[in-house]
C-alpha cells in the first residue's frame, strides 16, 4: 500500500456508529485493512479520528485559486472537496464586451483577475485555465445565472428577449455538456436580482436532461423569506430539477423563527417526490458586497451608474430614504442588522485602514453622518469591498442544522491572507463539530461529520466521494476530537484550526503537522450524465 492508518477511531461518514480499524491507501483508493499489511508510510493513528475528507457544499474558493493562502484556507480545516460557482457568479461564460461589468461582480471574491480572463468564454476553456493551477482541494463547479446574463445583457433591469434567452440557453447547456453540476443564482444581486420567475424556470428546464442542480441564494432572507422559498420550491417542480437553497437563514431579528416553515415547506416538497437540499454556515453573521445596504434599482445600467447616483445629493437622500423605510421592497441589510452598527467594514481595497471597523465606529471616528461615510465608502471603493452583517438568530442556526435535508458550507470569502475576514472562510467544518456537538450537544460526532460528507457527495452527486470504505476516492482528514478547536473570529479571521493532524486528497498527504506539504493532487470533478 501506499499510507496506512493504523489503530485509528473510524468515523465513515454514513453516520454509524464509529470503530476502531485500519485505513489504508492504494492507487487513490480506500481500503479498510482487518490484516497485517505493508506500506510505504504508516501512521500510529492510536487516539485519532480518522474521518472522510470534508465536502465544503457551498464554496466561492474559485475566487482565490491556485494562491497559497488559498490552499491553507481550507485544507487546514479538513476540507478536500470544495463545489464552487455559487450565488450566481462564476469566472465563465465572458464576453468581452462585457468583462468590466463581470469582474466587478466577482470582486467580493477575487483580489485580482487574471489577464487570460477575456478568453474564458465557456467551461471548456476555463478548465484549461484550472489545469494549469496548483490545488490542494478537489473542485466542482456551477455555472452562475449573473454571469450569463451579464455575457448576454449586462447589467439591464429587463426581461430578456426571446433571442437573449436563447443565448442564455445554450451558454448554460454548453455548461452542462462541459460537467457544470448545475446554475446558481444570486436572487439578492444585480443582475440576477432582475430576472423573474420564469426565466429561470426555462433556463432550468434545460438542465433538466443533465439531472443538473438549481442552488440559489434566495430572492429575500427576511421579511419574504418563505415566499422566497416557495418559489424557489417552484422552480425546481416547474423544471424537473434539483435544488438547493444556500446559506439557509431568517435574517433580521424580527424575521427569526420564520425557519420553522420553510423547513417544513421542503419537507413537504421533498415528500412529494421533489429533491430539495438546503446547505448552512454555523454563524451569526454573513458575508457578502460592501454595497448591498443600496437598493438593487440604483445598479441598473452597472456600478457606474451607481457611483453617479450616490456622488448626486438628491438622489443620495432618496436612497438614504428607501433604506430607512422599514417597508422597503427589497432585502435591506441595514434594517436587517439594526443600523449600521451591525454592519463590519471587512475588505475595502481602496481605504482598507477601516478593515475591522462597524460603520458606526468609523462615522464616529470621522465626525461624519452614518449614512454619508457609508455612501462616500462604496464611492471611494469604486462599488467594490465586502462586509460583514450580524443578524442571524442562534435558535434559527440550532434548528436549521436538525434537519435532515441540511448539509453544511462554508459561503466563505478569504481575498488575503492579512484582511479581516469573516472566521467562516478558515473554521466553518471544525466549528460546526465544535459548536453543534462538543458545544451544544444537539448531534453526535458520527452525524455532524455525516453532514459534512456523505449527504452534500449524495445530495450534489459527487461518486466516489463522502465515505470511508473499500474503492472510495482517498480523500481523508485524521484529528485530535479532544484538540479540535477552530480559532478564526471576527476579530482575528485568518487563523488555522488546531487539532487536524493530516489531510490527505487523492491519496496524498496535502497537509500535516499544520504545514501544507507542497502536494498539489486536486482536480477538476466533472459532473456525468447519460446524455
Amino acid at each position: 500500500m501506499d499510507l496506512l492508518f493504523k489503530n485509528a477511531t473510524i468515523v465513515d461518514g454514513t453516520g454509524k456508529p464509529a470503530f476502531k480499524g485500519n485505513v489504508g491507501v492504494e492507487n487513490e483508493k480506500l481500503l479498510i485493512v482487518n490484516d497485517e499489511v505493508k506500506a510505504e508510510r504508516i501512521v500510529d493513528a492510536e487516539g485519532l479520528i480518522i474521518s472522510p475528507g470534508f465536502i465544503d457544499a457551498h464554496s466561492h474558493g474559485d475566487g482565490i485559486y491556485g494562491r497559497d493562502f488559498a490552499q491553507l484556507c481550507k485544507t487546514s480545516q479538513g476540507v478536500t472537496t470544495e463545489v464552487c460557482g455559487q450565488c450566481g457568479s462564476t469566472f465563465y461564460p465572458v464576453n468581452a464586451a462585457t468583462l468590466g461589468d463581470l469582474q466587478n461582480l466577482l470582486s467580493v471574491i477575487c483580489p485580482s483577475f487574471d489577464s487570460d480572463m477575456v478568453n474564458w468564454k465557456d467551461l471548456k476553456t476555463y478548465k484549461q485555465y484550472l489545469s494549469s493551477l496548483n490545488l490542494t482541494c478537489n473542485t466542482a463547479l456551477f455555472t452562475g445565472h449573473s454571469a450569463i446574463r451579464i455575457a448576454v445583457m449586462g447589467y439591464e433591469d429587463r426581461k430578456p428577449t426571446s433571442s437573449e434567452l436563447d443565448k442564455m440557453k445554450s451558454l448554460l447547456k454548453e455548461a452542462m455538456e462541459e460537467g457544470s453540476r448545475g446554475m446558481t443564482t444570486g436572487l439578492i444581486y444585480p443582475p440576477g436580482v432582475f430576472s423573474d420567475t420564469d426565466e429561470l424556470v426555462e433556463l432550468c428546464k434545460v438542465m433538466a436532461p443533465y439531472d443538473g442542480i438549481y442552488a440559489t441564494h434566495l430572492r429575500n432572507e427576511s421579511y419574504d423569506f418563505v415566499n422566497a422559498v416557495k418559489e424557489a420550491i417552484e422552480i425546481g417542480k416547474r423544471a424537473g430539477v434539483r435544488v438547493q437553497l444556500s446559506h439557509h437563514k431568517a435574517y433580521g431579528k424580527k424575521n427569526w423563527g420564520l425557519t420553522k416553515e420553510t423547513l417544513r415547506l421542503v419537507s413537504e416538497a421533498n415528500a412529494e417526490g421533489q429533491r430539495i437540499s438546503i446547505d448552512q454556515y454555523p454563524y451569526e453573521a454573513s458575508m457578502t458586497h460592501f454595497n448591498v445596504l443600496i437598493p438593487p434599482k440604483y445598479f441598473n445600467g452597472g456600478i457606474n451608474n451607481l457611483i453617479k447616483s450616490l456622488k448626486d445629493r438628491r438622489t443620495r437622500e432618496t436612497i438614504r430614504g428607501e433604506i430607512l423605510d422599514e417597508n422597503s421592497a427589497f432585502d435591506n441589510y441595514y434594517q436587517n442588522c439594526g443600523g449600521f452598527e451591525g454592519v463590519f467594514a471587512s475588505a475595502l481595497p481602496a481605504t482598507p485602514q477601516y478593515d475591522g471597523m462597524f460603520v458606526s465606529d468609523i462615522a464616529t471616528m470621522l465626525k461624519k453622518d452614518p449614512f454619508d461615510t457609508y455612501f462616500d465608502l462604496v464611492i471611494d471603493n469604486n462599488g467594490s469591498g465586502s462586509g460583514i452583517y450580524f443578524s442571524i438568530g442562534e435558535e434559527d442556526i440550532c434548528r436549521v442544522i436538525m434537519d435532515p435535508n441540511v448539509m453544511v458550507g462554508s459561503d466563505g470569502i478569504c481575498k488575503a491572507m492579512d484582511e479581516k475576514g469573516h472566521p467562516r472562510a478558515w473554521g466553518t467544518f471544525p466549528h460546526a463539530i465544535c459548536y453543534f456537538n462538543k458545544q451544544k450537544h444537539l448531534m453526535s460526532l458520527e452525524e455532524i461529520i455525516r453532514k459534512m460528507t456523505s449527504l452534500p457527495a449524495e445530495r450534489l452527486m459527487l461518486k466516489g466521494k463522502g465515505t470511508i470504505a473499500d474503492g472510495m476516492d482517498a480523500d481523508l482528514v485524521v484529528f485530535n476530537y479532544e484538540e479540535l478547536q477552530d480559532m478564526a473570529s471576527y476579530k482575528c479571521s485568518n487563523l488555522t484550526t488546531k487539532g487536524i493532524k493530516y489531510v490527505v486528497v487523492n491519496g496524498e498527504v496535502v497537509y500535516e503537522d499544520m504545514h501544507l506539504t507542497g502536494k498539489y493532487p486536486g482536480r477538476f470533478l466533472a459532473h456525468t450524465t447519460n446524455v
